[in-house]
């Protein structure tokens, strides 16, 4: 049998870093330990991570079935007194020479033995093939557990990328463009400083970044620190009556202030992982785009200053 001679080579409680005494609950901790490292949907890049946790599988239905851990018992330590046996009689060889008629007895004797180990490994073939067949409750159970702990990792990264893209889209809804009429040579900036841009803005609430370009006269854009300031002082705020601010979203006016909102989905609806690349991607970009603005509008101010 195939299996039976694969476990023979094997030490199970070598495999899962058990000691021999160990209780059930101890050879059930080691292998959830060790097949969660290896289970295959963790590691679909090794080829030998399903072997593997195929060979932890069968040391789990072996040691925690009373009459198969006996049987591989038997076989282990029949295998370790047999190896001890021919380290001694390697040593015996090397300082006497046996006769012929102490070689025979011998022959006889390790035949007698040879039986004795013929039928252990019968009694552990019978034992593996009844597992088979009543099918391992303890590996069952096992793996439904790790399948549900990799589940639960997997609905936890799920839960912080949804929160990445709601501070993504929050972060969107706090951004706007101020623009008004002045003309590029006009030194009052049409009656816009940056100080006076504060004064309007800061009353609706706490503004953390405003920069005016000093190439395209008449342009801020704005960062508020909250979706209400920034939403108040777009419904409120007109400027200097002789000179009114035109305001506009960096990306559109956003669709509703309750919170953010994803496109495509209602209340209820479950993102694929695909919808969740999809979104992951979109914020990126846009997040680029509002840098790239906020950058070149910082640049263009650094260049107009005189030298």
């Amino acid at each position: 049998m195939a299996v039976t001679k694969e476990l023979l080579q094997m030490d199970l409680y070598a495999l899962l870093g058990i000691e021999e005494k160990a209780v059930d609950k101890e050879v059930k901790k080691a292998y959830r330990q060790k097949a969660l490292a290896c289970h295959p949907d963790k590691n679909p890049d090794n080829p030998r991570a399903a072997e593997l946790f195929h060979q932890l599988s069968q040391a789990l239905e072996v040691l925690t079935d009373a009459a198969a851990r006996a049987a591989y018992d038997k076989v282990r330590k029949a295998k370790k007194q047999a190896a001890e046996r021919t380290q001694k009689l390697d040593e015996r060889r090397k300082k006497v020479k046996l006769d012929l008629e102490a070689r025979e007895r011998q022959a006889q004797a390790q035949g007698s033995e040879d039986e004795e180990d013929s039928r252990s490994t019968r009694t552990l073939e019978q034992e593996i093939e009844r597992l088979r067949e009543e099918g391992s409750r303890q590996l069952q159970e096992q793996q439904r557990l790790i399948q549900e702990q990799i589940r639960q990792e997997r609905d936890q990264r799920l839960r912080g990328t949804i929160h990445h893209l709601a501070k993504g889209q929050c972060q969107m809804l706090l951004s706007f463009q101020l623009k008004w009429k002045c003309k590029k040579e006009d030194e009052s900036k049409g009656g816009y400083s940056k100080d006076v841009l504060l004064r309007l803005l800061q009353k609706y609430g706490e503004v953390l970044n405003l920069v005016l370009s000093s190439k395209k006269a008449g342009t801020a854009v704005v960062e508020f620190a909250t979706v209400k300031a920034a939403e108040l002082a777009f419904q409120n705020e007109v400027g200097l009556a002789s000179n009114p601010l035109k305001i506009s979203w960096l990306e559109g006016r956003p669709q509703g202030m309750a919170g953010p909102s994803y496109p495509g989905l209602s209340k209820g609806s479950v993102l694929s992982e695909r919808d969740y690349e999809s979104l992951v991607m979109m914020r990126m970009r846009q997040a680029a785009e509002r840098q790239q603005l906020t950058a070149r509008m910082q640049q263009e101010d650094k260049e107009g200053q005189p030298t």
